[in-house]
C-alpha cells in the first residue's frame, strides 16, 4: 500500500482535523454510490478509507511514522524482505505471510524467535499459515465512518400527533422519520448506517429534535393548553362553539354563566405518552368584550348586577 499521507494528500505533520477534512472530501467524491460505473473509483475509495483508518488511530499513526508498520498496518519485517534469518543458512525458503515475515524451514525455530522478540507466541493458530499472531500486531476491525449530527425542527402540531417528518440527509437522500411517543425538544434519534462512509461500513446519524412553539397552543407535560375566546352572550347563555385541537376542530359545550378563566378538559387531545395513551387538551375560556359596542354599553349602563364579585377577596 502506498503512503497513507500521499493517498489523502496531506503532509506528515498534518493535524487530525486536516486529515479528517481530506478524507471526507475524497470519500464523497469516490463513494461507490456516486461511481457505479467506475470500478477504479471503488478501489480508490477503499485505499482512502484504509489510509484514514490508519491515520485516525493515534497509536497506528505513531507506529507508522516510526517505521514499525507499513501503510497496511502490518509490521515491518525485522530481518528484511527476501533475506534469510540469522542462523538459518541452508534452510528451505518459504513464502511471506500477510505480516511480511518469511516462513518455512524450521517452524519451531521461527516460533522461538517470535517468543523472544514479543514475549510469547501469538494466539489463533499462528505458524506457517500466517496471520495468527495478535500480540502487538493484531489489526482491529475496520472502523465505521463518523457520526453525523443533525438538528430537526418539528412543528408543534406534528410533534403532538407524531406526524412523520421528511428529512434530507447529507448524501441527498430523503427518508420519512417516525417520531417516538413522548417526543420533546432535546429528544435524540439514531439513524443506523446514515452517517459518514468508512472502511467498516457507514457510521450513524444522530438527530436532535427541536419542537417549534405554536402561536396559541402551549405544552404542559403531556397535556396541551389553549386560551379560547368566547363572547359575553356565549358566556351568559351557554352553547356550543368550535374549538381548535392538535388533531382537528371539535364542538365544545359552554356552560351557562361561564366566567373567564374556567377550564374545560378534552380527553385524549394532547401529546402521545411514552407509556402509551395521550394527554388531554385543557381549554381555558376567556370572555372577549368588544371595545366599541353601543348596544352592549347601553345594556350595561342600565343593568344592575347582583352581588359583589370581589367579596371573597375582602374588598
Amino acid at each position: 500500500m502506498a503512503d497513507p499521507y500521499q493517498i489523502l494528500g496531506v503532509a506528515r505533520g498534518a493535524a487530525d482535523a486536516d486529515i479528517k477534512k481530506a478524507y471526507r472530501k475524497l470519500a464523497k467524491e469516490l463513494h461507490p454510490d456516486r461511481n457505479k460505473d467506475n470500478p477504479k473509483a471503488a478501489e480508490r475509495f477503499s485505499q482512502v478509507t484504509n489510509a484514514y483508518d490508519l491515520l485516525s488511530d493515534k497509536d497506528k499513526r505513531a507506529r507508522f511514522d516510526r517505521g514499525e508498520i507499513d501503510g497496511d498496518g502490518n509490521p515491518a519485517a525485522p530481518f528484511g524482505y527476501g533475506g534469510q534469518r540469522p542462523g538459518a543458512a541452508g534452510a528451505q525458503r518459504g513464502g511471506f505471510n500477510s505480516s511480511g515475515f518469511e516462513f518455512g524451514g524450521d517452524s519451531a525455530e521461527m516460533g522461538d524467535i517470535f517468543e523472544g522478540l514479543f514475549g510469547g507466541r501469538g494466539g489463533g493458530g499462528g505458524g506457517a499459515g500466517g496471520g495468527g499472531f495478535t500480540s502487538g500486531f493484531g489489526r482491529r476491525p475496520p472502523a465505521k465512518g463518523a457520526t453525523i449530527n443533525y438538528t430537526l425542527q418539528v412543528p408543534f402540531v406534528d410533534a403532538a400527533t407524531l406526524s412523520p417528518q421528511r428529512v434530507t440527509l447529507g448524501d441527498g437522500k430523503t427518508i420519512d422519520l417516525k417520531l417516538p411517543a413522548g417526543v420533546e425538544t432535546g429528544t435524540q434519534m439514531k439513524l443506523t448506517g446514515k452517517g459518514e462512509p468508512g472502511p467498516g461500513g457507514a457510521g450513524d446519524a444522530l438527530v436532535t429534535i427541536e419542537v417549534q412553539p405554536h402561536r396559541y397552543f402551549t405544552r404542559d407535560g403531556d397535556d396541551v393548553r389553549v386560551d379560547l375566546p368566547i363572547s359575553l352572550k356565549e358566556a351568559v347563555l351557554g352553547g356550543s362553539v368550535r374549538a381548535p385541537t392538535v388533531d382537528k376542530p371539535v364542538m365544545l359545550t359552554i356552560p351557562k354563566g361561564t366566567t373567564s378563566g374556567k377550564t374545560l378538559r378534552l380527553k385524549g387531545k394532547g401529546f402521545h405518552k411514552k407509556a402509551g395513551g395521550r394527554g388531554d387538551q385543557l381549554v381555558t375560556l376567556m370572555i372577549d368584550i368588544p371595545a366599541e359596542d353601543e348596544a352592549l354599553a347601553a345594556f350595561a349602563d342600565t343593568w344592575e348586577a347582583s352581588g359583589n364579585p370581589r367579596a371573597s377577596m375582602g374588598v
